[in-house]
């Protein structure tokens, strides 16, 4: 069910309601012209989010900033696992090819994904997007889109660390003396190289399938309290 549709329409047949029905006609149509309102700005907030609008300033941040949000994860992944200490304490536990123990599941629950999501939020905040999500309640609105969020990050964190080539150079930096330092080196040329991989419009494609779904309650909340404000304003206007 596509939610922000059927909040607009809720909010047109209300507008509607006020023209034809006998009684509180004022009511029904403040009710439904300022549920209409925040529905559809609601949706033009989030829309802007992926996309560039004409005329509209900050639109299509999440596709001009990719390259910082690529950066982010590079350094969250490298900062959370990839450290000096992280390494050595791994692979000293291990005497047997990287192949054989790697499990990359236990890899990816040691990286913080509330950080990450932390990163991202800071991004979306600091950008010229930032005043309008404030003005619909800022960061807070942001918040049911951490769990689906997370789950995505680990599925992409995953699929580096499964990489043919990182497995390759975990099994020649083993064999070498500076064991911490090679791993790291490699590792890095091997997440920023899988990173560079990613286009804009692919990591429009991620944030997209993560948010879209959940942000279409941004726009019934937008319809639902745009309706009580209307009704308020119909009351205060009878008075």
């Amino acid at each position: 069910m596509n939610k922000s549709l059927v909040t607009t329409l809720s909010g047109l047949t209300l507008i509607a309601l006020g023209y034809l029905s006998p009684y509180y006609p004022d009511h029904l149509f403040s009710v439904g012209l300022f549920a209409t309102a925040g529905a559809v700005t609601n949706w033009l907030a989030v829309h802007m989010l992926f996309e560039r609008v004409p005329g509209l300033y900050g639109s299509g941040v999440i596709p001009a900033r990719f390259q910082e949000i690529k950066l982010g994860i590079r350094n969250v992944i490298m900062r959370q696992f990839f450290t000096p200490d992280n390494v050595e304490a791994f692979f000293d536990a291990q005497r047997h090819s990287a192949r054989s123990f790697f499990d990359p599941d236990t890899i990816v629950d040691v990286i913080d994904y509330d950080h990450v999501f932390s990163r991202f939020v800071e991004v979306v905040l600091g950008s010229s997007f930032g005043g309008m999500l404030a003005m619909v309640g800022g960061a807070k609105m942001l918040d049911p889109l951490r769990e689906p969020f997370k789950e995505k990050m680990r599925e992409e964190v995953r699929d580096i660390l499964t990489s043919p080539r990182l497995l390759k150079a975990l099994d020649a930096g083993m064999a070498r003396s500076g064991l911490a330092s090679t791993i790291i080196e490699q590792a890095d040329s091997i997440v920023t190289r899988r990173l560079d991989e990613l286009t804009p419009d692919m990591v429009k494609g991620i944030m997209q399938d993560m948010i879209r779904a959940h942000l279409g309650w941004l726009v019934v909340w937008g319809g639902v309290f745009g309706g009580l404000i209307g009704l308020a304003a119909a009351f205060l206007n009878r008075g």
